[in-house]
């Protein structure tokens, strides 16, 4: 399985690359967070298809979004003490990253432009929580922390290589690189997290 996720999103990025055109953003989205498998930190990934700094504003803040809604039904739902503690610590710092991000396109008089990568973050974000609403007690927390991995994963990869090798602005690039150490550390977290609760 692991194997079987890092190659669709290897190939949604080589077929982004080859098309060259703007409508390429949409096939960057397997490289953006969503539910499944369990991946590798770091893989060998082809160039990077390119997204505009207004687009990786929208990327960034439709991510981030995402998983703070995905934390706040956690928090709510979730028996568990630390799966409360992790979901709270999600709508946190995912929450700063976006004020970061509001701000400095603020500063920057950028306006974020929503791209087929950004709407696809809301979409599979609506997707992963609607597939949680169904569980409950400890299958609950094993697919919350399931998708927090893999939303982890797949947004380290992104950051990798596409955010930050596209981002234009050296300020927009710096935020990337600031925020990428707190989004490993979420994934480290996660996965402690995914072992202590065992398999479903």
């Amino acid at each position: 399985m692991k194997k079987l996720a890092l190659f669709l999103m290897t190939g949604a990025l080589l077929s982004a690359c080859s098309k060259g055109d703007q409508a390429s953003t949409a096939d960057t989205a397997a490289a953006m967070p969503a539910a499944g498998a369990d991946a590798p930190i770091a893989a060998t990934t082809p160039a990077a298809p390119t997204v505009t700094d207004p687009q990786i504003a929208a990327i960034v803040v439709a991510a981030n979004d995402a998983d703070i809604a995905g934390g706040r039904l956690a928090a709510s739902t979730s028996k568990n003490a630390k799966v409360k503690e992790f979901a709270q610590r999600m709508i946190t710092d995912h929450g700063g990253v976006n004020k970061a991000a509001v701000d400095l396109v603020t500063k920057l008089n950028v306006k974020p432009e929503e791209s087929a990568v950004s709407r696809q973050q809301t979409e599979k974000g609506a997707q992963v929580r609607e597939s949680l609403k169904g569980k409950t007690g400890a299958d609950f927390d094993r697919a919350y922390m399931a998708s927090e991995v893999t939303y982890h994963v797949d947004l380290l990869a992104a950051i990798d290589s596409v955010l930050i090798p596209s981002a234009q602005n050296a300020e927009l690039k710096a935020l990337l690189e600031q925020t990428r150490p707190a989004v490993e550390s979420h994934l480290k977290h996660a996965r402690e997290l995914q072992s202590s609760l065992g398999q479903s």
